[in-house]
């Protein structure tokens, strides 16, 4: 295994930890505003976490559909908001559509990843029983 792979698949079984760095580098080495650094590690760690969530969800449930779910609803949610977009303003703003969807999925991801990191433990617990 590369480098770059056990990187990566140590970021998405962690997301956390690439929240940190990017945080720190873009705060203390690139001297970004705290709102700035904060808002480019949000973007960053949603990645992860997609990943993430996906295979916590397909564990616990023993299916393979984690990922088509979390895409299903990102769709859902580009499509709910690009109409709520359209008929406030008469047009959609592609980027704000996409930067509004990425942080709302943030938000949703890291709720999802405690709740199913806690699902997932009392799951264990309760098998080993």
């Amino acid at each position: 295994m590369s480098l770059i792979q056990g990187t990566i698949i140590t970021f998405s079984i962690l997301p956390f930890f690439p929240f940190l760095i990017v945080f720190a580098v873009c705060r203390y080495i690139l001297k970004m505003e705290k709102k700035k650094s904060l808002l480019t590690s949000m973007d960053i760690t949603t990645f992860f976490l997609i990943f993430s969530v996906a295979a916590l969800f397909n564990v616990i449930f023993t299916s393979r559909f984690g990922f088509y779910l979390i895409l299903l609803l990102l769709l859902l949610a580009l499509g709910l908001i690009g109409g709520a977009q359209n008929r406030i303003k008469g047009k959609v703003d592609g980027k704000r559509l996409c930067r509004a969807v990425w942080r709302l999925t943030f938000m949703g991801m890291t709720l999802a990843y405690i709740l199913l990191t806690v699902v997932g433990i009392f799951k264990n617990i309760f098998n080993a029983m």
